[in-house]
């Protein structure tokens, strides 16, 4: 990998702990600790993507090499590069939580290519000063949920991270996945995760809350001046750009994950990114029956803090303790109160036209929110499995019968016998409604139809299509992984010989451990 243009402009420009022990602490006066990954004893490729090794400049050929192996798992330290975990606090459940960190990422370098500057972090490399109690290590199922969802979620054109590597440590790792008493040892991986940087909310939360008032200015400019340059005026100016510029990236991130109906799971202040990025897949899943009260996570099972319908709110709260964090450089209220009020607002807004595109409507009516909220009562009335709904919406033509609809969208419903009385007048009521709209739409049947299938994916990573392939990879079939990524790289195409992955839950996921909730385990 020689063409890789080493940089470490957050090492070189922004203060370290002094105290190089790896030892579990609290770290002061640091934004972050120089640390080594553990060693894995046996490393082995699973996969990795060579669109993200292109977009950082190694070849397809360096993918196979010694090199990349050693250097992506932890084995051996690039050249010229100094690994370190970043020192962060973060609201965890609502709640202040203090000092966080990177208790299982490594960060290894930045590199420069095209004119563009990535880090490179590698999850489940091992202890760090911020490992809390635990061992920094992760398992291969939680590895190959991240790595496949990140990239899902790019090709999905949601802002994310992105995988560059899945590797195998050939260590094993104990881990409780139930929460319940009950631990076992599970195969350990590696994944090296890329994105601008990973700087999150609670980075700037840490400083503020230790009153390091001298390092907070230091590092939003740093910020400022390495990742948002076109920022420029006086130094209150710049910091109020760059928190509405946090503000807007984050409401635009948001919005794509309610058009694809995925569910973050844990939406703390330390799982923000200011890149306006989806960053830690833990207890992640996609709505598979319309539910705005469904979360993935058995952590939250009984508040919901983090479902579906709630991330608008959780994502203008975060940004709330953001603004905290950033007020004693601005020293005013106002604008920054602002700025939150009208992340709502315009979110609003911009939910409203999201929802009308993926109805395939493109002008507006006094009727629109109505049409919207019944629909969204009938999903959920009648079990209505969202990413199918969606796509078969798009086959209905001006002419339909309201009973020719009905029959179109029939796969999505999970108990198609249920379908009678209420719940059918309703959706008969809304059909009606609805194929007036289109009746005073422009667009010709086909134009709206590719219109909607560029917004509504035909293929998304379910919970149970994730678990088949972890459970293939526990007996060492990586096939699944390779499939479902391939799948997941064209979700707005057809693609014929894919089929059998546009189907609803099956019933043995309904409550299957990792096909419906999950824990924080990994």
């Amino acid at each position: 990998m020689k063409n890789l243009k080493i940089n470490n402009r957050f090492t070189a420009e922004l203060p370290a702990d002094p105290n190089e022990i790896n030892e579990v602490r609290q770290v002061s006066n640091a934004l972050f600790s120089y640390v080594n990954p553990t060693k894995p004893s046996n490393p082995k490729l699973i996969h990795a993507s060579e669109d993200v090794a292109e977009m950082i400049g190694i070849s397809k050929e360096e993918i196979q090499s010694e090199e990349f192996l050693n250097a992506f798992s932890g084995k051996e330290i690039l050249p010229e590069t100094r690994p370190y975990a970043m020192c962060y606090a973060g609201h965890q459940f609502g709640n202040w939580a203090g000092q966080l960190g990177d208790g299982r990422a490594i960060n290894l370098t930045e590199i420069e290519h095209n004119n563009q500057f990535f880090t490179l972090q590698l999850k489940g490399a091992g202890k760090t000063p911020y490992s809390r109690t635990a061992d920094g290590l992760a398992v291969l199922r939680s590895s190959i949920r991240e790595y496949l969802c990140a990239e899902a979620m790019h090709y999905l054109g949601v802002p994310t991270t992105r995988s560059l590597s899945l590797m195998l440590s050939s260590d094993e790792v104990l881990r409780d996945i139930l929460y319940n008493g009950n631990p076992a040892y599970e195969k350990g991986a590696v994944v090296c995760r890329v994105a601008p940087s990973f700087i999150r909310f609670g980075s700037f939360e840490m400083i503020t809350s230790r009153n390091e008032l001298r390092n907070l200015k230091q590092f939003v400019e740093y910020t400022i001046k390495h990742y948002f340059p076109e920022i420029k005026g006086e130094p209150k100016e710049q910091y109020l750009q760059f928190f509405k510029i946090v503000a807007d990236t984050t409401r635009q991130m948001i919005l794509d994950w309610q058009r694809v109906g995925f569910v973050h799971g844990v939406m703390n202040t330390d799982n923000m990114s200011i890149h306006g990025i989806t960053i830690d897949y833990g207890p992640y899943g996609w709505l598979e029956n319309y539910d705005p009260n469904w979360t993935p996570n058995t952590t939250d099972s009984q508040n919901r803090r983090y479902r579906f319908g709630n991330q608008p709110a959780v994502a203008q709260w975060n940004l709330f303790q953001l603004a905290n964090a950033l007020y004693p450089l601005i020293n005013e209220a106002k604008p920054l109160e602002d700025i939150l009020e009208s992340f709502m607002t315009e979110f609003d807004k911009d939910y409203k036209l999201m929802f009308l595109s993926k109805l395939g409507l493109f002008t507006s009516s006094e009727k629109d929110s109505e049409l919207i909220t019944d629909l969204q009562a009938n999903l959920q009335m009648s079990e209505t499995d969202m990413t199918i709904f969606f796509r078969n919406l798009s086959k209905i033509r001006k002419e339909d019968t309201v009973a020719n609809a009905l029959e179109k969208i029939k796969d999505a419903f999970y108990i198609p016998e249920e379908i009678a009385n209420n719940v059918l007048e309703n959706w008969n009521n809304w059909f009606i409604t609805y194929l007036e709209r289109l009746n005073v739409e422009e667009l010709s049947d086909e134009d709206r139809a590719i219109k909607m299938n560029a917004v509504n994916p035909k293929y998304v990573l379910r919970n149970y299509m994730a678990q088949l392939s972890i459970d293939a990879a526990d007996k060492d079939d990586f096939s699944l992984v390779n499939e479902l990524y391939l799948l997941l790289q064209k979700p707005y195409d057809e693609q014929p010989e894919m089929e059998k992955w546009f189907a609803k839950r099956p019933d043995w996921a309904r409550s299957k451990v990792g096909c419906s909730m999950l824990s924080c385990s990994s």
